[in-house]
């Protein structure tokens, strides 16, 4: 069946290849949060350890807002590693890091989703869609606050 939601179909598709985008670097920096929240030890361990819990459970919720605007605007959302590996400007770590480390590049992260989000305005403003600059708009807010509280950890 068509879909009539006034975007056009080119939009639609720019807008959703977009959100892909953002859905695999989220993917990532969850993976990445979680793998943190495992393995981190040293001194701010409990601190630390309780953070990333946070940070990826939001991720985990976040994941399946972005997938279903994905398929709103009628494409298939990517949902495999090698997919999001293609997709996300945010890259796997080898080896397990330092705690210090870990925040440091769970503030990289953050700020990565940050640009990807920000990035997809001009396509939605383009055909006035709504609903994906709202997602945008509140997926921005919360990395942005999350890199601010992870980097006033590193000073």
């Amino acid at each position: 069946m068509n879909i009539d939601i006034g975007i056009s179909q080119q939009h639609r598709e720019e807008i959703a290849h977009g959100l892909s985008r953002l859905l695999a670097d989220t993917y990532t920096l969850y993976l990445k949060t979680h793998n943190f929240h495992w393995n981190v030890t040293g001194p701010m361990f409990q601190t630390l350890h309780l953070m990333f819990e946070t940070q990826y459970t939001e991720l985990a919720l976040a994941v399946d807002v972005v997938a279903e605007r994905i398929r709103s605007l009628g494409f298939p959302a990517p949902g495999t590693y090698k997919q999001y590996a293609a997709l996300s400007s945010i890259k796997e770590e080898e080896g397990i890091p330092k705690a210090q480390d870990m925040i440091r590049l769970l503030v990289e992260g953050q700020e990565a989703v940050v640009r990807t989000a920000r990035s997809l305005y001009p396509s939605a403003e383009a055909c006035s869609d709504e609903a994906t600059a709202d997602l945008l708009t509140q997926r921005i807010q919360l990395h942005e606050k999350t890199a601010w509280m992870l980097r006033s950890l590193l000073e």
